[in-house]
């Protein structure tokens, strides 16, 4: 079979292009080649997690690869089939785990027997969907779906020192479900918890007292949760998780060395308070996340934010390997529907 050519410049030109095509690459047995990988970045090629997610998909397919070195722009990749089994992957450092687990994922979903993934590295990085994200936003929504996916944090990894844990538990299925999601019903139950990590407790203080200002939020909806290990670097993040009828959301900021913990908090609240002055159920990162397995399915729709570039790069990466069409329109000002399939 000739291999697809894929041009990592296109759209949003980051590791996302990467990540689809490995994902989709097994999934549909067609190899690939994959040209200017992240052209768009300010290091472009390979960098270390990028390398982990390649190298993982291929232990996972027993693939064929020439171009899997740090800072390799040119990529040729040829699997096999998705293999069920019990996996441990090492990003190293600080790297996402959740970026690897982004690639390998999709094809296990639809493997023939069970998987085990453990994940080392980074779970709480501001350049990848953090662990919270994944696992009370996107995990249940892929769940309705058909697949069982349980994540267990079995030890934070914060950014820049890393060293964190990931367990995944997958049970595939046959095929996926299409999902509707257009409303997200009423409020149920909203939470902003900060976690700290070896930093002092007024930075809790100040960001929760920013986001209950922001979402005139009362006090029972803060918390704190904090890790005093030594052996944890420090870390920062602040997690606002909006449940309503039919969907989670969660939205995140990340501290950051010389940034203040009031512009940390802000940077979370804003992007809550965008997702539900529109009255979308979806948002920004959740529907960038769910377009794979909707085409996958076949079919779906959901009401979002304008789309970002990952959605539209997205959209196009998965119409190269398969033949679902995906339409993207406005209803309003501030609302867009994402449908997948005839």
């Amino acid at each position: 079979m000739s291999k697809l050519k894929i041009d990592g410049s296109y759209g949003e030109g980051g590791g996302q292009i990467l990540r689809t095509s490995l994902a989709l690459s097994i999934i549909t047995r067609q190899p690939v080649h994959i040209e200017n990988i992240r052209a768009k970045r300010d290091k472009p090629g390979l960098q270390r997690q990028h390398l982990a997610a390649v190298r993982a998909a291929a232990q996972i397919s027993a693939a064929r690869l020439s171009g899997d070195a740090l800072g390799s722009r040119d990529l040729r990749f040829e699997p096999g089939a998705a293999r069920a089994g019990d996996y441990t992957f090492d990003v190293g450092s600080a790297g996402s785990t959740t970026l690897v687990l982004q690639t390998i994922l999709p094809p296990l979903l639809l493997a023939d027997g069970r998987s085990v993934i453990e994940l080392v590295g980074g779970t709480h990085n501001p350049f990848a969907p953090p662990f919270d994200f994944l696992d009370r936003a996107f995990l249940p929504l892929l769940n309705r779906m058909g697949p069982q996916v349980v994540m267990t944090l079995e030890r934070p990894g914060f950014y820049p020192a890393g060293g964190g844990r990931l367990r995944v538990e997958v049970e595939p299925a046959p095929g996926l479900t299409p999902l509707e999601i257009v409303e997200r019903g009423e409020t149920r139950r909203r939470l902003c918890r900060v976690t700290l990590s070896n930093l002092p407790e007024h930075v809790a203080q100040r960001e929760l007292a920013t986001v209950a200002s922001a979402l005139d939020w009362p006090e029972e909806c803060l918390e704190t949760r904090r890790y005093q290990d030594r052996h944890f670097g420090p870390g920062n993040v602040v997690t606002i998780e909006i449940e309503s009828e039919r969907i989670r959301e969660v939205f995140t900021g990340f501290g950051r060395r010389g940034v203040p913990a009031e512009t940390v908090a802000s940077e979370a609240a804003a992007e809550a308070m965008r997702y539900l002055a529109a009255d979308v159920p979806v948002g920004e990162h959740l529907a960038d996340q769910l377009i794979l397995p909707l085409a996958l399915a076949g079919g779906g729709t959901y009401v979002t934010l304008r789309p970002s570039p990952h959605v539209t790069t997205n959209i196009e990466i998965v119409g190269k390997f398969l033949g679902v069409p995906i339409r993207v329109e406005p209803l309003a000002e501030r609302r867009w529907q994402v449908r997948v399939g005839p």
